[in-house]
């Protein structure tokens, strides 16, 4: 039996932040947790529980309190801030609940950025950019700035823009939060049909706990402990 390999693991993480009051505010309590290669993960949990802290950790944005992050191997938490930047350019795509399209981007521009960054730019590249347009219904929109489309269609280029650098993870952060429940049940098939057809891992994170349906395994947030959950069926 082939063994999986794991790509993501906490291990006795916790995060505590200052609120208001001055007082120390544990978010993230000690979590020890493995996540596999070609895995997508779903985490639920209430507004404020450390759902997008959680994702900012991962991501070298946030600073872990105590314990370790390892992503690929490496310990987030060693890496310098260039070192983050080059680990976010190249191996992460991000997608937000509120879309993040670059307003005085076209389309085609917004969805090209990353390739430009990571230095991608031959014809095949961007051959794969115009692909992925296509892949999500926008390649005709192409030449359209952000603020004349439909937040449906705006959360369609941010996932072509989220995958087609290639990334190794895709990281969501309440990304049909913003859709109607319509809207909401595409753009999620969307994206997991197409995360699984790039061979990706991907977590997203959700208050809605039908969104989990898609999700290979599911875990929520509870007074700080990530807790695995019975998965919910279609």
């Amino acid at each position: 039996m082939k063994t999986k390999k794991i790509f993501l693991e906490f291990k006795s993480l916790s995060k505590s932040y200052l609120d208001g009051s001055r007082q120390q505010r544990l978010v993230l309590d000690d979590i020890s947790e493995q996540f596999f290669e070609r895995e997508i993960i779903g985490i639920v949990g209430k507004s404020g529980s450390g759902k997008s802290t959680l994702l900012n950790l991962i991501s070298g944005i946030d600073q872990v309190s105590s314990g370790e992050i390892e992503l690929y191997g490496d310990n987030i938490a060693s890496l310098n801030e260039r070192q983050l930047t080059k680990l976010r350019r190249n191996q992460i795509g991000f997608i937000f609940q509120f879309f993040n399209l670059l307003p005085t981007l076209t389309v085609w521009e917004n969805v090209c950025l990353p390739l430009e960054l990571k230095n991608l730019i031959s014809p095949q590249d961007y051959q794969r950019a115009e692909s992925f347009l296509d892949e999500v219904g926008m390649v005709d929109r192409k030449d359209e700035f952000p603020d004349k489309l439909s937040g449906g269609e705006q959360q369609r280029v941010a996932i072509a823009r989220a995958l087609v650098h290639k990334p190794s993870l895709i990281l969501a952060d309440e990304p049909t939060g913003n859709l109607d429940e319509q809207n909401a049940s595409i753009i999620m098939e969307l994206l997991i049909r197409l995360t699984r057809e790039s061979g990706n891992n991907m977590i997203f994170v959700t208050h809605n706990k039908d969104a989990t349906i898609y999700a290979d395994r599911v875990f929520s947030i509870h007074h700080g402990k990530l807790v695995q959950q019975k998965k919910l069926t279609a």
